[in-house]
């Protein structure tokens, strides 16, 4: 399914990519975990690449995920920026892409990244 792949795949991978970049910003672990909602073992474990390291951002997104920990930083929410770096991979077909690689029984018809 391919909301399976989102749940499994993409969201710890965009999670990660979050507790990395506001690692290298010199913000300590305790800090991320209650900021992203999740525990200080996982921030550690996405820091150390041994979670969610599967899934490769092109540029163009790795640039947005940076506004969004920006934007976390200064009150958003993790599930509001989560969401718009999904849409911003849907739009850019991205997550079709994922899909294909986890997901060899993708429906044909899927509808998931015809957002315009």
């Amino acid at each position: 399914m391919p909301q399976e792949v989102e749940v499994w795949y993409i969201i710890p991978s965009i999670r990660r990519e979050f507790a990395i970049i506001m690692s290298k910003k010199g913000m300590p672990q305790k800090f991320i975990a209650e900021k992203l909602g999740i525990t200080e073992a996982a921030v550690s474990q996405y820091i150390k690449n041994k979670r969610a390291h599967k899934i490769k951002f092109n540029q163009k997104t790795k640039k947005e995920i940076v506004v969004s920990v920006n934007r976390m930083l200064k009150n958003s929410h993790v599930i509001t920026e989560t969401q718009h770096i999904c849409n911003l991979l849907k739009q850019t077909l991205s997550i079709c892409q994922f899909h294909h690689i986890y997901d060899h029984d993708l429906p044909k018809d899927c509808k998931l990244c015809m957002v315009k």
